[in-house]
């Protein structure tokens, strides 16, 4: 296809800007959406497998005992995932422990970006139910990501004023440079026209894969892009009633296919390859919905099964299912919090665990005699699948 029709053009332009005694070549994108237009036809099949895909998760939700609990642990897996793939090295069990055990003190390093991910986005999925997705609420989401954490210099909740780029050591070897400052604000204006335009048709999860790629491109704040950038897609698709429930997060599947995620956005830049990138998005959207409804549904059996064997063997059966009950909603615990939650005294809370240690439910996993911390392995086996820290390349 060719990439220019009646004047329009899929490519970009080069704007020479000086950075740090140099001058680099900074990338100015073309507005959404694409001329010319997507080739909707040839994305069909692959939009189709997306959407059933996605109403196969959404349905489950419905079926789930408590899919606020699932809902909880996804949104912590991805914080890991989208973490990871900026270079934290924390895994899911770091986070859940750090929060089951409760520290003294503020988290720090990897666990304290990991957790600012979770609180910004759940600020966000939370300020969407009375205020629109837009420039605001993403400056708002991007002030908590980086709130106490490395970023914390990097202008938390503000896009930059001063230039950047990806890859190499300095602008003039860079891989890619984003837009200058100067072109930051008409971008950003033309960006959020397309976040609520209706004029082109374009499915919604179309317009969300063009939308991932646009704010990559554009590449709006100091530090977090890549975190907020994949977060907008699940916040966009939630907001046009696609998902019921925030349960699609694409960071496990970009992780997985890093290097021809890189190459598809390059592609998308130099040659306005738009619909072999979207080609592999809904890939990614089918997968990723998949495996979510996979993992629900082995949760789900999981829990049934686990129930079953405590009340037919357990010799607290009562305290152990309370136990059990509280491990579904995070699979550490330590005794003095099981204590408090449930009202129990310490020596049933003791008894219980002892229990679900021995019907082989649960681990202890510090080795230490006082303030021990117990898993739920079998389901911890399910929600850490995927979730081994990236080796470097």
């Amino acid at each position: 296809m060719s990439l220019v029709e009646n004047g329009n053009t899929r490519l970009g332009r080069f704007v020479e800007t000086p950075v740090a005694g140099e001058i680099v070549r900074a990338f100015v994108p073309p507005p959404l959406p694409p001329h010319p237009p997507i080739d909707v036809l040839r994305l069909l099949d692959r939009l189709s497998l997306a959407e059933r895909a996605l109403g196969r998760l959404d349905g489950i939700t419905v079926l789930l005992p408590r899919h606020d609990l699932f809902l909880y642990m996804y949104v912590r897996k991805e914080a890991v995932l989208s973490s990871q793939i900026e270079g934290t090295q924390s895994s899911l069990s770091d986070l859940l422990r750090f929060e089951t055990e409760a520290q003294s003190g503020e988290p720090v390093g990897d666990i304290r970006e990991v957790s600012n991910y979770v609180d910004a986005m759940m600020y966000g999925l939370e300020r969407l139910k009375t205020f629109p997705l837009s420039l605001r609420l993403i400056c708002e989401m991007h002030g908590r990501l980086l709130q106490d954490g490395r970023g914390g210099n990097k202008d938390p909740g503000a896009f930059r004023r001063s230039q950047n780029w990806i890859g190499g050591t300095r602008p003039g070897n860079a891989l890619f440079v984003p837009p200058p400052v100067t072109e930051l604000d008409t971008c950003l204006d033309g960006f959020e026209r397309f976040m609520h335009e209706d004029a082109s048709r374009l499915p919604a999860l179309l317009k969300a894969g063009l939308l991932h790629v646009q704010f990559e491109t554009i590449h709006p704040f100091l530090d977090g892009n890549g975190r907020i950038g994949r977060l907008l897609v699940t916040l966009y698709l939630c907001v046009h009633d696609v998902l019921r429930e925030p349960l699609l997060y694409l960071s496990l599947y970009l992780k997985t296919h890093r290097a021809q995620y890189y190459r598809l956005l390059q592609e998308v830049r130099e040659r306005g390859a738009w619909e072999a990138w979207l080609e592999f998005f809904l890939d990614g959207v089918a997968q990723t919905a998949n495996q979510a409804f996979d993992a629900a549904t082995r949760i789900v059996a999981l829990f049934k099964q686990d129930r079953e064997r405590i009340v037919a063997a357990a010799e607290r059966a009562n305290s152990a299912l309370r136990v059990h009950d509280l491990l579904q909603q995070n699979p550490f615990a330590t005794a003095n919090r099981l204590a408090s939650q449930t009202g129990l005294t310490a020596p049933t809370i003791n008894a219980a665990l002892a229990d679900l240690k021995r019907l082989g439910i649960i681990e202890e996993v510090t080795g230490r005699r006082r303030g021990r911390v117990f898993g739920y392995r079998a389901y911890l086996d399910i929600l850490n699948d995927g979730t081994a820290p990236l080796q470097a390349e």
